[in-house]
Protein backbone atom coordinates (compact mmCIF):
# COMPACT_ATOMS: atom_id res chain seq x y z
CA UNK A 1 0.00 0.00 0.00
CA UNK A 2 1.45 3.14 -0.97
CA UNK A 3 2.00 6.05 1.85
CA UNK A 4 -0.71 8.49 -0.01
CA UNK A 5 -3.21 5.71 0.69
CA UNK A 6 -2.61 5.33 4.36
CA UNK A 7 -5.54 5.54 6.25
CA UNK A 8 -5.34 6.17 10.06
CA UNK A 9 -7.26 6.77 13.16
CA UNK A 10 -6.60 8.43 16.37
CA UNK A 11 -7.62 6.40 19.66
CA UNK A 12 -8.20 7.71 22.86
CA UNK A 13 -8.24 5.74 25.81
CA UNK A 14 -10.00 7.95 28.94
CA UNK A 15 -9.03 6.56 32.35
CA UNK A 16 -9.37 8.13 35.74
CA UNK A 17 -6.00 9.09 35.97
CA UNK A 18 -4.94 9.39 32.56
CA UNK A 19 -5.71 9.83 29.06
CA UNK A 20 -3.85 7.94 26.38
CA UNK A 21 -4.46 8.56 22.78
CA UNK A 22 -2.66 6.99 19.78
CA UNK A 23 -2.05 7.39 15.98
CA UNK A 24 -3.12 3.59 14.56
CA UNK A 25 -2.87 2.11 11.19
CA UNK A 26 -6.01 0.53 9.75
CA UNK A 27 -4.03 -2.54 10.31
CA UNK A 28 -3.74 -2.38 13.96
CA UNK A 29 -0.75 -0.89 14.41
CA UNK A 30 0.54 2.31 16.83
CA UNK A 31 2.21 4.79 15.31
CA UNK A 32 2.45 7.06 17.77
CA UNK A 33 0.97 7.25 21.35
CA UNK A 34 1.06 9.95 23.66
CA UNK A 35 -0.20 10.42 27.87
CA UNK A 36 -1.45 13.14 29.49
CA UNK A 37 -3.24 13.75 32.82
CA UNK A 38 -7.18 13.37 32.37
CA UNK A 39 -7.83 15.63 35.39
CA UNK A 40 -11.04 13.96 35.97
CA UNK A 41 -11.51 15.71 39.51
CA UNK A 42 -11.72 18.85 37.81
CA UNK A 43 -15.23 18.26 35.75
CA UNK A 44 -16.18 17.94 32.10
CA UNK A 45 -14.55 21.25 31.05
CA UNK A 46 -11.13 19.94 31.94
CA UNK A 47 -11.20 16.45 30.58
CA UNK A 48 -12.80 17.89 27.38
CA UNK A 49 -9.77 20.12 27.01
CA UNK A 50 -7.25 17.52 28.15
CA UNK A 51 -8.72 14.74 25.23
CA UNK A 52 -8.33 17.85 22.89
CA UNK A 53 -4.84 18.54 24.03
CA UNK A 54 -3.85 14.87 23.22
CA UNK A 55 -5.88 14.33 19.90
CA UNK A 56 -4.22 17.50 18.28
CA UNK A 57 -0.31 16.25 19.29
CA UNK A 58 -1.11 13.01 17.95
CA UNK A 59 -2.36 15.22 14.79
CA UNK A 60 1.30 16.39 14.46
CA UNK A 61 2.50 12.93 14.06
CA UNK A 62 -0.27 12.08 11.47
CA UNK A 63 1.87 11.02 7.99
CA UNK A 64 0.46 11.29 4.38
CA UNK A 65 -2.83 9.82 3.43
CA UNK A 66 -6.32 9.70 5.65
CA UNK A 67 -7.46 10.53 8.52
CA UNK A 68 -10.29 8.43 8.79
CA UNK A 69 -11.71 10.36 12.68
CA UNK A 70 -10.99 10.00 16.68
CA UNK A 71 -12.40 7.05 18.43
CA UNK A 72 -12.98 7.91 22.09
CA UNK A 73 -12.93 5.28 24.95
CA UNK A 74 -14.93 6.51 28.23
CA UNK A 75 -15.79 4.99 31.48
CA UNK A 76 -19.07 5.33 31.96
CA UNK A 77 -22.45 4.76 30.12
CA UNK A 78 -22.37 5.37 26.66
CA UNK A 79 -25.91 5.50 24.99
CA UNK A 80 -26.85 5.98 21.18
CA UNK A 81 -26.60 9.18 20.84
CA UNK A 82 -22.99 9.76 22.22
CA UNK A 83 -24.14 10.96 25.85
CA UNK A 84 -21.47 9.71 28.69
CA UNK A 85 -23.32 9.33 31.86
CA UNK A 86 -22.00 9.34 35.22
CA UNK A 87 -18.53 7.81 34.71
CA UNK A 88 -17.19 6.12 37.96
CA UNK A 89 -14.31 8.61 39.35
CA UNK A 90 -14.97 11.50 37.49
CA UNK A 91 -16.00 14.55 39.41
CA UNK A 92 -18.95 16.42 38.75
CA UNK A 93 -20.16 14.55 35.58
CA UNK A 94 -23.78 13.86 35.02
CA UNK A 95 -24.27 13.47 31.40
CA UNK A 96 -21.95 14.84 28.61
CA UNK A 97 -22.32 14.44 24.74
CA UNK A 98 -18.37 13.57 25.00
CA UNK A 99 -18.34 13.51 20.93
CA UNK A 100 -19.81 16.86 20.30
CA UNK A 101 -18.20 18.71 23.10
CA UNK A 102 -14.81 17.18 21.55
CA UNK A 103 -15.75 17.97 17.97
CA UNK A 104 -16.10 21.84 19.10
CA UNK A 105 -12.66 22.08 18.88
CA UNK A 106 -11.81 19.93 16.21
CA UNK A 107 -13.92 20.64 13.69
CA UNK A 108 -15.17 18.50 10.54
CA UNK A 109 -13.27 15.57 11.76
CA UNK A 110 -15.40 12.24 12.39
CA UNK A 111 -15.40 11.65 16.57
CA UNK A 112 -16.97 8.46 17.47
CA UNK A 113 -17.36 7.31 21.47
CA UNK A 114 -17.73 4.39 23.16
CA UNK A 115 -17.48 2.73 26.84
CA UNK A 116 -13.67 2.12 27.31
CA UNK A 117 -14.02 -1.38 28.39
CA UNK A 118 -15.96 -1.77 25.37
CA UNK A 119 -13.61 -0.57 23.30
CA UNK A 120 -11.11 -2.77 24.43
CA UNK A 121 -12.91 -5.50 24.50
CA UNK A 122 -13.40 -4.94 20.58
CA UNK A 123 -9.52 -4.67 20.43
CA UNK A 124 -9.15 -8.10 21.71
CA UNK A 125 -11.60 -9.99 19.39
CA UNK A 126 -9.83 -8.23 16.22
CA UNK A 127 -6.27 -8.56 17.60
CA UNK A 128 -5.83 -10.50 20.73
CA UNK A 129 -6.41 -13.05 23.03
CA UNK A 130 -10.19 -13.16 21.41
CA UNK A 131 -9.09 -14.14 18.05
CA UNK A 132 -9.92 -17.80 18.75
CA UNK A 133 -13.33 -17.26 21.16
CA UNK A 134 -16.55 -16.04 19.30
CA UNK A 135 -18.49 -15.25 22.52
CA UNK A 136 -16.20 -14.11 26.00
CA UNK A 137 -16.81 -11.60 28.40
CA UNK A 138 -13.83 -9.07 28.76
CA UNK A 139 -12.83 -7.06 32.34
CA UNK A 140 -10.66 -4.18 32.26
CA UNK A 141 -9.02 -3.95 35.73
CA UNK A 142 -7.11 -0.81 36.39
CA UNK A 143 -8.27 2.41 38.27
CA UNK A 144 -12.09 0.84 38.34
CA UNK A 145 -13.22 -2.12 36.75
CA UNK A 146 -14.78 -2.57 33.95
CA UNK A 147 -16.07 -4.86 31.12
CA UNK A 148 -17.50 -5.67 27.57
CA UNK A 149 -19.37 -9.06 26.45
CA UNK A 150 -18.65 -10.30 22.67
CA UNK A 151 -21.61 -12.69 21.30
CA UNK A 152 -20.83 -13.92 17.61
CA UNK A 153 -17.53 -11.82 17.33
CA UNK A 154 -20.00 -8.51 17.89
CA UNK A 155 -19.98 -6.62 21.00
CA UNK A 156 -23.24 -6.49 22.64
CA UNK A 157 -24.41 -3.60 24.03
CA UNK A 158 -27.40 -3.83 25.71
CA UNK A 159 -30.26 -1.71 24.38
CA UNK A 160 -29.16 1.62 25.66
CA UNK A 161 -25.18 0.95 26.04
CA UNK A 162 -25.12 -0.11 29.24
CA UNK A 163 -24.30 -3.83 28.82
CA UNK A 164 -20.90 -5.11 30.70
CA UNK A 165 -20.57 -3.10 33.69
CA UNK A 166 -19.08 -6.10 35.74
CA UNK A 167 -17.33 -3.80 38.20
CA UNK A 168 -20.53 -2.62 39.78
CA UNK A 169 -22.07 -6.33 40.22
CA UNK A 170 -22.95 -6.02 44.07
CA UNK A 171 -20.84 -9.04 46.20
CA UNK A 172 -21.85 -7.84 49.62
CA UNK A 173 -24.61 -5.19 49.50
CA UNK A 174 -23.32 -3.65 53.14
CA UNK A 175 -19.85 -3.78 51.45
CA UNK A 176 -17.33 -0.61 51.27
CA UNK A 177 -18.58 2.53 49.73
CA UNK A 178 -18.01 2.61 45.53
CA UNK A 179 -17.44 5.89 43.55
CA UNK A 180 -20.37 4.91 41.64
CA UNK A 181 -22.22 5.41 44.79
CA UNK A 182 -23.48 1.85 45.95
CA UNK A 183 -22.12 -0.44 48.42
CA UNK A 184 -20.15 -3.16 47.65
CA UNK A 185 -19.22 -3.39 44.12
CA UNK A 186 -16.30 -5.47 43.03
CA UNK A 187 -14.50 -2.34 42.23
CA UNK A 188 -14.53 -0.86 45.52
CA UNK A 189 -12.81 -4.08 47.00
CA UNK A 190 -10.30 -4.48 43.68
CA UNK A 191 -9.95 -1.18 41.73
CA UNK A 192 -6.65 -0.32 41.78
CA UNK A 193 -7.43 2.71 44.76
CA UNK A 194 -9.24 0.78 46.88
CA UNK A 195 -7.13 -2.49 46.32
CA UNK A 196 -3.77 -0.13 47.89
CA UNK A 197 -6.12 1.48 50.05
CA UNK A 198 -6.95 -2.18 51.35
CA UNK A 199 -3.23 -3.12 50.94
CA UNK A 200 -2.08 -0.43 53.01
CA UNK A 201 -4.23 -1.84 56.34
CA UNK A 202 -2.31 -5.21 55.72
CA UNK A 203 0.62 -3.74 55.09
CA UNK A 204 0.53 -2.06 58.55
CA UNK A 205 -0.44 -4.62 60.89
CA UNK A 206 2.86 -7.22 58.06
CA UNK A 207 5.67 -4.16 58.66
CA UNK A 208 8.13 -6.33 57.17
CA UNK A 209 6.93 -7.18 54.19
CA UNK A 210 8.78 -6.60 51.00
CA UNK A 211 6.25 -4.30 49.87
CA UNK A 212 6.54 -1.73 52.33
CA UNK A 213 10.54 -1.87 51.55
CA UNK A 214 10.03 -1.96 47.84
CA UNK A 215 8.08 1.68 48.61
CA UNK A 216 10.90 2.92 50.53
CA UNK A 217 8.37 2.59 53.69
CA UNK A 218 6.16 5.01 52.14
CA UNK A 219 2.45 4.09 52.50
CA UNK A 220 1.47 6.50 50.33
CA UNK A 221 3.27 4.70 47.25
CA UNK A 222 1.75 1.68 47.69
CA UNK A 223 0.42 0.18 44.72
CA UNK A 224 -0.55 -2.57 42.50
CA UNK A 225 3.03 -2.68 40.62
CA UNK A 226 4.68 -3.08 44.02
CA UNK A 227 2.21 -5.63 45.24
CA UNK A 228 3.08 -8.00 42.06
CA UNK A 229 7.03 -7.43 42.39
CA UNK A 230 7.03 -8.06 45.77
CA UNK A 231 4.65 -11.47 45.42
CA UNK A 232 7.34 -12.27 42.63
CA UNK A 233 9.89 -11.95 45.14
CA UNK A 234 8.16 -14.70 47.14
CA UNK A 235 6.49 -12.58 49.85
CA UNK A 236 3.75 -14.49 51.16
CA UNK A 237 1.50 -11.17 52.07
CA UNK A 238 1.30 -9.93 49.03
CA UNK A 239 0.74 -13.33 47.01
CA UNK A 240 -1.82 -13.53 49.94
CA UNK A 241 -3.63 -10.06 48.51
CA UNK A 242 -3.34 -10.76 44.54
CA UNK A 243 -5.43 -14.14 45.46
CA UNK A 244 -8.09 -12.28 47.93
CA UNK A 245 -8.37 -10.01 44.59
CA UNK A 246 -8.50 -12.62 42.28
CA UNK A 247 -10.75 -14.67 43.72
CA UNK A 248 -13.38 -11.80 44.49
CA UNK A 249 -13.71 -10.52 41.15
CA UNK A 250 -14.18 -14.55 40.32
CA UNK A 251 -17.26 -14.19 42.09
CA UNK A 252 -18.62 -11.24 39.78
CA UNK A 253 -16.92 -13.12 36.64
CA UNK A 254 -18.76 -16.20 37.69
CA UNK A 255 -22.29 -14.56 38.20
CA UNK A 256 -21.92 -13.15 34.42
CA UNK A 257 -20.94 -16.29 33.26
CA UNK A 258 -24.10 -17.94 34.69
CA UNK A 259 -26.42 -15.27 33.73
CA UNK A 260 -24.81 -15.01 29.82
CA UNK A 261 -23.96 -18.60 29.63
CA UNK A 262 -20.32 -17.86 28.68
CA UNK A 263 -17.42 -19.84 28.92
CA UNK A 264 -14.59 -17.59 28.60
CA UNK A 265 -13.19 -14.55 30.28
CA UNK A 266 -10.49 -12.51 29.22
CA UNK A 267 -8.44 -10.48 31.90
CA UNK A 268 -7.29 -7.29 31.03
CA UNK A 269 -5.61 -3.42 32.48
CA UNK A 270 -3.12 -2.52 34.31
CA UNK A 271 -3.71 -4.67 37.75
CA UNK A 272 -4.31 -7.73 35.93
CA UNK A 273 -0.70 -7.19 34.84
CA UNK A 274 0.22 -8.60 38.34
CA UNK A 275 0.64 -12.13 36.89
CA UNK A 276 -0.48 -15.89 36.97
CA UNK A 277 -1.20 -15.88 40.53
CA UNK A 278 -4.21 -13.62 39.77
CA UNK A 279 -5.18 -15.01 36.30
CA UNK A 280 -5.19 -18.64 38.24
CA UNK A 281 -7.12 -17.37 41.16
CA UNK A 282 -10.03 -15.61 38.95
CA UNK A 283 -10.05 -19.40 37.37
CA UNK A 284 -10.23 -21.11 40.15
CA UNK A 285 -12.85 -18.89 41.80
CA UNK A 286 -15.13 -18.67 38.89
CA UNK A 287 -15.26 -22.17 38.55
CA UNK A 288 -16.55 -23.04 41.96
CA UNK A 289 -19.19 -20.88 41.63
CA UNK A 290 -20.51 -21.21 37.99
CA UNK A 291 -23.02 -24.28 37.28
CA UNK A 292 -22.03 -27.98 37.22
CA UNK A 293 -22.33 -28.37 33.57
CA UNK A 294 -19.98 -24.96 32.72
CA UNK A 295 -17.63 -25.95 35.08
CA UNK A 296 -14.85 -27.92 32.44
CA UNK A 297 -15.28 -25.65 29.69
CA UNK A 298 -14.17 -22.55 32.01
CA UNK A 299 -11.35 -20.41 30.71
CA UNK A 300 -9.23 -17.21 32.13
CA UNK A 301 -7.04 -15.84 30.17
CA UNK A 302 -5.07 -12.72 30.16
CA UNK A 303 -5.06 -9.98 27.57
CA UNK A 304 -2.47 -9.61 24.68
CA UNK A 305 -2.73 -6.13 24.08
CA UNK A 306 -1.71 -5.11 27.30
CA UNK A 307 -2.45 -0.95 27.63
CA UNK A 308 -2.68 -0.69 24.38
CA UNK A 309 -5.98 -2.27 23.94
CA UNK A 310 -7.86 0.64 24.96
CA UNK A 311 -6.23 2.67 22.04
CA UNK A 312 -6.66 0.12 19.51
CA UNK A 313 -10.30 -1.23 20.02
CA UNK A 314 -11.17 2.86 20.10
CA UNK A 315 -9.40 3.68 16.74
CA UNK A 316 -11.09 0.84 15.43
CA UNK A 317 -14.19 2.64 16.22
CA UNK A 318 -13.92 4.86 12.97
CA UNK A 319 -11.47 2.98 10.94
Amino acid sequence: MSTSKTKTAIGVDLGGTTIKTGLVSERGKILYQNKFPSHSDRGPVAVVQQIVRSVRDAMEHKPKGKLMGVGIGAPGVVDDDGYVKAPPNFADWDRVRLAKEVGRFLKGMPIAVENDANCAAIAESKFGAGKRHKNFLFIIWGTGVGGGIILNDRLYRGPTGGAGEVGHITIDYNGPQCGCGNRGCIEAYIGQRYLSQRTVEKVKAHPNSKILSLVGGDYSKIEPIFISQAAEAGDELARSILIEAGTLLGVAVGAVMNTMDLRVSIIGGGVSAAGEVVITAIQQSVRARVLKPLRDEIKVLPAKLGNTAGILGAAGLVL
